[in-house]
């Protein structure tokens, strides 16, 4: 089996390989191995390597799991397994080298699933922006042009996977960081109903349930496969997704029927949207219709508010989000026996864990509601006969790295600007609606620009043949970025 074939299969493929006896897991691991020393030195994906340990586990008894022997790798931020590195961008967990003291049940049900990790994947500190441009590990950069940004904050693993190291790679998404890095990395994202996946032992749900995990991936059948060997509650989970009608693996395929969608290309919110991928949605629109669905322009409206007021969804979005960068550093200083101050973490970190602490808990609690109603709000427009909602997966392309500084004077200019990539995603944070990134399109000057649609709360079902109608009739596994680890001679 040649390098360049292992390349172009997805994870599903690859296992079957290992099912069939045409390859062992260790050939499958070396391989990823041999890719990543090759190409990860051009990206800067993978800081932790486990090579040696990843050799040991795919020459023993592994899980019997659908994935059985598929090399795999772990964000540095959220999911993990007992004993790895989880520095999760910051200087000062990285010079204590902080590592996970057990298993997440996250993680050990990817161990379950039968992958072998291989190394874990690069984020910005606290996975707070959307670039990967952390000063504890520097920049990773996008293998489809190397001067931009693979998203944030699962822009890591976004690279790893789309320069072909691996075939599937963890991520999590607290207001679009699996959905950005794949339409920023010309991959598949899902972000799942709220507590689809438990995030226990170490915690409940991050953020009051901001926060969601599950993978990047390049194939729609992988992520349903993947959603249906990790999805569900443990005892403890603060709550948990209603559960699905048939296995997910059902789902890739299945004919969706006649669905109505809805298309909105404006922001939710005040923010101007590049026209490119306005025109990205719009051409998926027509491709829908032609797939037999009814598509109207129109969408949920928020309500607007007053800039700044507590009923407004940015301010709201960052009363809970600086409460978390507040919250984390509180622990953080616990674990570390000592406080941690504004020469341990970025600027941003600290600007927004200062506001966090001007914060009240009825600030807080305040704007937890507010998203409560968005949620009613929005599930009210499901309910009137719209299935799902189109819209653009960010507000711009991949902007280039460094577009994100926050050293100057007003380090809070860099949340600011995040506004323009995120516009589409951290409404579904907040509502707890999943939603999925499909990557159909490209600019001009090769810069992918992913889809998004969004599903009524339980419905990922739904998404799933969609997406997977979409991936049949324009497929996009044979679209890779000159830096490509099947095609070592345009790597340059």
């Amino acid at each position: 089996m040649s390098e360049h074939d292992l390349t172009e299969m997805d994870a599903t493929a690859q296992a079957e390989l290992v099912r069939s006896g045409e390859a062992s897991p260790s050939e499958l691991v070396e391989a990823a191995i041999e890719r990543a020393e090759r190409i990860n030195p051009e990206i800067n994906a993978i800081i932790h390597s486990f090579y040696d340990e990843a050799r040991e586990q795919a020459a023993g008894e592994l899980p019997d799991g659908p994935f059985r022997g598929v090399p795999f790798l772990f964000k540095d931020l959220g999911a993990g397994l007992e004993g790895q590195p989880m520095h999760m961008g910051m200087r000062a967990l990285k010079q204590a080298d902080f590592r996970l003291p057990t298993d997440t049940y996250l993680g050990a049900r990817f161990r379950d699933a039968g992958f072998v990790t291989i190394g874990k994947t690069n984020t910005p500190e606290l996975g707070i922006l959307p670039t990967t441009e952390p000063e504890a590990y520097g920049a990773t950069r996008n293998p489809w042009n190397l001067g931009h940004t693979p998203g944030g904050s699962s822009g890591g693993s976004g690279a790893a996977v789309a320069a072909g190291i691996v075939p599937v790679a963890h991520a999590n998404d607290g207001g679009g960081s699996i959905r950005i890095p794949a339409s920023h990395n010309g991959l598949v994202g899902l972000k799942p109903t709220r507590q689809r996946t438990t995030q226990g032992p170490l915690i409940g749900d991050a953020l009051s349930g901001l926060t969601e995990e599950l993978v990047v991936a390049r194939s729609v059948r992988d992520v349903a496969a993947i959603l249906e060997e990790v999805h569900g509650a443990v005892p403890g989970d603060p709550y948990f997704a209603p559960a699905p009608e048939r296995p997910y693996t059902e789902e890739a395929g299945a004919d969706p029927g006649k669905l109505r969608i809805g298309l909105k290309l404006d922001a939710f919110g005040d923010q101007d949207v590049d026209p490119r991928v306005q025109e990205s949605a719009r051409r998926a629109a027509v491709l829908l219709v032609e797939l037999g669905h009814e598509v109207e322009e129109g969408g949920p409206e928020v309500p607007e508010a007053e800039p700044g007021s507590p009923l407004d969804l940015i301010e709201s979005f960052m009363t809970r989000w600086q409460a978390g960068q507040a919250a984390s550093l509180a622990q953080f200083s616990f674990i570390l026996g000592r406080e941690l101050g504004p020469g341990d973490v970025e600027p941003l970190t600290w600007a927004l864990a200062e506001q966090g602490r001007g914060k009240s808990a009825g600030d807080y609690l305040n704007a937890v509601g507010v998203h409560q109603s968005l949620a009613r709000l929005i599930s009210t427009w499901f309910e009137q006969g719209h299935d799902l909602l189109l819209t653009p997966t960010t507000g711009e392309p991949p902007p280039p790295l460094g577009s994100f500084d926050d050293s100057g004077p007003e380090p809070l200019d860099a949340i600011v600007r995040a506004r323009r990539t995120a516009i589409f995603n951290a409404l579904f944070n907040a509502t707890g609606h999943p939603a999925i990134s499909v990557p159909l399109y490209e600019t001009d000057d090769g810069l992918p620009t992913g889809i998004q649609l969004v599903a009524p709360q339980g419905r990922e079902d739904v998404l799933i043949r969609v997406a997977s109608q979409l991936e049949q009739a324009l497929p996009w596994a044979g679209r890779h970025p000159p830096l490509w680890a099947g095609q070592p001679a345009a790597a340059a």
